[in-house]
């Protein structure tokens, strides 16, 4: 058997130069040798008080095994195990342990997942290679189901504050929800076992919500879809968790502004490949990247159709806007690489180099003239976002 190549000595975390020395507490806690190695001690110790956020503070490892009964997401939400699963964790954060997938009233109107899990109509329908012009009927609806669906993710963002977890999140998503006689679409969509998605700091999206409490200075994406009078309304926004970086303020700013820029350009004749020209094109001028592995999507009485929407430049999306078409634009960015990984839950889309993510997603409606965005915020949604503050 031949030996195989030396493995190379990984760069120093806080200077670069090829490294030898590792911390001890993060090879005690078996964390990922990348940002863990160092040069030299005077390297080690002037970087400690930034580098030793990536440990898990006091506790936190005993706090993932409760509350009693819940478990760790696997399989694509198919099982459950007790231990928390061996991966090569890309940054700090970790899942937690879930709680049960929630209940819906019987008399709330059902996709066709709902019950075991498989979409039935969805994978087989015509409307994945074809973009459908939708009826007047059809697209009151969606303005009514889109309204809703915005009103659920405002109550959401209500709530977001350091110590919360993201099972609480999930839980006010999916009692708003029911409460307007809706159903939450992600809830056991292909076995996903919540009712919102919640991305925190390098999760880009399909993040689980889970027994984790929010930190100061993270950020949190909370994704919601709703399910109303047969169609859906889906639409997300990235949140500040008490005090954040100025970094991660200018990162959930830019893909703000990466949707609007886009949304800026939505009117019949416009090709779908052109979206990701203007958001990546405003996103490096950040020094940001835009992420190629998830994209906009055709919506209505599927969750998920045509057309597909990437957002990065160079894509090859066919097809041209027309009035009457429904979708959504949902900018992913990066503030480092635009390569991700998926958990070991099979859901969960981290980026590969640790460093934080941010979204923004709107459905939207094609007219005569240019776009109505289904799913725009309302005279009562919270002022969370320091830039759309009234004087």
């Amino acid at each position: 058997m031949d030996k195989g190549a030396p493995e190379a000595s990984p760069p120093c975390a806080r200077c670069g130069k090829p490294a030898q020395l590792q911390c001890p507490k993060c090879a005690e806690l078996k964390l990922p040798r990348e940002n863990a190695a160092f040069c030299t001690q005077d390297c080690f110790r002037a970087a400690w008080s930034s580098h030793k956020s990536v440990h898990p503070k006091p506790g936190a490892l005993a706090s993932q095994r409760s509350p009693e009964g819940w478990k760790y997401c696997v399989r694509k939400g198919r099982g459950r195990a007790l231990e928390l699963p061996r991966f090569d964790w890309t940054g700090p954060l970790r899942p937690y342990p879930i709680s049960k997938m929630r209940v819906v009233p019987d008399e709330i109107e059902k996709p066709d997942w709902a019950l075991d899990g498989i979409p039935k109509i969805e994978p087989d329908s015509d409307l994945q290679k074809r973009v459908e012009i939708k009826t007047p009927e059809l697209i009151e609806r969606m303005r009514e189901t889109c309204r809703i669906a915005r009103e659920v993710l405002d109550a959401a963002a209500r709530v977001i504050k350091p110590g919360i977890t993201t099972d609480e999140i999930d839980r006010v998503v999916h009692e708003e929800t029911i409460a307007r006689g809706g159903y939450p679409s992600p809830l056991n969509y292909h076995f996903f076992p919540k009712s919102c998605c919640t991305s925190v700091n390098e999760v880009i999206c399909h993040g689980i919500p889970d027994a984790r409490k929010l930190d100061d200075g993270d950020i949190v994406n909370v994704d919601v879809t709703v399910y109303y009078k047969g169609v859906h309304g889906d639409l997300n926004e990235t949140y500040f968790v008490g005090n954040v970086n100025e970094a991660s303020k200018q990162l959930v700013r830019c893909t703000y502004e990466c949707l609007e820029k886009a949304i800026a350009i939505v009117k019949p004749g416009v090709r779908f490949r052109e979206v990701g020209e203007v958001i990546n094109r405003h996103a490096s001028m950040s020094g940001l990247s835009v992420v190629k592995s998830y994209c906009g999507h055709g919506i209505g009485e599927l969750f998920h159709c045509a057309p597909n929407i990437p957002h990065y430049s160079r894509n090859k999306a066919v097809g041209i806007m027309k009035a009457g078409q429904t979708f959504t634009i949902e900018p992913m960015i990066n503030a480092g690489v635009w390569n991700d990984r998926l958990w070991p839950d099979d859901w969960t889309a981290v980026t590969a180099d640790g460093k934080r993510s941010a979204q923004f997603e709107h459905t939207l409606l094609v007219t005569e003239t240019g776009c109505e965005v289904l799913t725009a915020r309302l005279p009562s949604s919270p002022e969370v976002f320091p830039w759309l503050k009234k004087p």
